[in-house]
């Protein structure tokens, strides 16, 4: 045996014998069991895309009775063994209610299991973030190199349908409550709109929620921005549907933004901790918003530390997950990116943040939703 094979073999036998006894098997099965979980998890997401592509979620709904993959893959025109063995996924992962006493088995939604898959009206509904899952999940092939170079890559890197998954991810919320429930909080706000406002959304995507101000509000004015080709083109299709004439799009790149304090409303909608230059945004925001105008600063609900928003955030771990392919990617496609990330905007750091900018008013409002908080900031 030479020296190197005999030190090979004393290190490997500490090294067996260290790990024997560090080891407790009982925790070594719920550790492995925990870290498969989450792959589950992700192969089961990857299901309910499907299902929501397929049609497979609303053609049950429509059923509305217990039924067969039989019945089922004939109500969407499928092949029923595809069928059963996603169905089998999904009531296994207790996403459908199944029948097993009876043969073949009965699958079935429940009312809850409707609303957040099969209703795009409902105020729950939640497809958005499964629409553009295969996209956020190809991220993962570029993540390397990131990690290495530091930089990300923008939102339209997800493609066309990463910006329908944004839109089918915020709008069924807004469209039950921006208009009737946000816009009321603002101080004069809604008054302001029925008069005649000048109201600048930037960071629109598709334009879900200036096409809903501007329906609402005709005497105003609104002006979409965003530097997303596919959310652009998504928005100017929208528009020209809607028949809407007093709103319309551009690119700030292209377009500048107003700076002469021109505009009595800025909205921004979860999309400041995906900038590369926030702090610049916010002091472009205060150049663009009249000396008596309001900024609607809407953002996801970070805390002060990792530890607060693991302890109150009971999805934490998505955040986080997505922050690296999506959000914070975005935010370090510069370089020299501020790279915030999902959770990166706690209330301390917006108000700081808007400070810096020249404004002196900043209030949180009451304002219910699981994801974002709501602020109203002003001179």
């Amino acid at each position: 045996m030479t020296v190197t094979d005999e030190h090979f073999s004393t290190v490997t036998s500490m090294t067996d014998t260290d790990t024997s006894r560090e080891i407790d098997p009982d925790k070594l099965k719920m550790f492995s069991f925990g870290v498969f979980t989450q792959l589950s998890g992700a192969v089961t997401a990857g299901m309910i895309h499907l299902g929501d592509k397929l049609g497979l979620f609303t053609a049950l709904a429509a059923i509305g009775r217990p039924a067969t993959t039989a019945e089922l893959a004939d109500a969407a025109e499928l092949d029923e063994r595809w069928v059963r063995e996603w169905a089998h996924n999904q009531a296994a992962a207790r996403i459908l209610d199944v029948d097993t006493s009876v043969s073949p088995e009965l699958f079935t939604m429940s009312p809850e299991a409707v609303a957040v898959l099969a209703d795009p009206d409902h105020v729950a509904y939640g497809m958005g973030m499964f629409h553009r899952f295969p996209q956020t999940m190809a991220a993962l092939e570029h993540m390397p190199e990131s990690f290495r170079s530091g930089l990300g890559h923008d939102y339209d890197s997800h493609g066309c349908e990463g910006a329908i998954g944004i839109e089918k991810s915020f709008e069924p919320w807004m469209r039950h409550h921006l208009l009737d429930t946000v816009l009321p909080a603002l101080d004069g706000v809604v008054e302001r709109l029925e008069e005649g406002a000048h109201v600048i959304d930037i960071g629109c995507g598709a334009g879900g929620a200036v096409l809903m101000m501007a329906e609402r509000f005709p005497k105003s004015t609104f002006v979409g921005y965003d530097i997303s080709d596919h959310a652009l083109r998504r928005a100017a299709e929208r528009l020209a549907e809607s028949g809407v004439t007093n709103a319309r799009f551009a690119d700030p790149r292209l377009a500048p933004m107003p700076a002469d304090h021109s505009c009595d409303l800025v909205t921004t909608f979860d999309c400041i901790h995906d900038m590369t230059r926030p702090q610049e945004m916010m002091d472009a925001i205060r150049a663009a918003i009249s000396d008596d105008g309001t900024w609607l600063l809407v953002d996801i609900k970070g805390r002060d530390s990792f530890a607060e928003n693991v302890e109150k955030n009971p999805m934490a771990p998505l955040m986080y997950g997505i922050s690296v392919l999506s959000c914070m990617s975005s935010a370090l496609s510069e370089p020299d990116g501020a790279g915030l990330g999902t959770l990166g905007l706690p209330a301390s750091k917006a108000q700081e943040m808007a400070e810096a900018a020249g404004f002196g008013q900043f209030r949180k409002l009451d304002v219910d939703h699981s994801v974002n908080s709501f602020y109203e900031i002003s001179v």
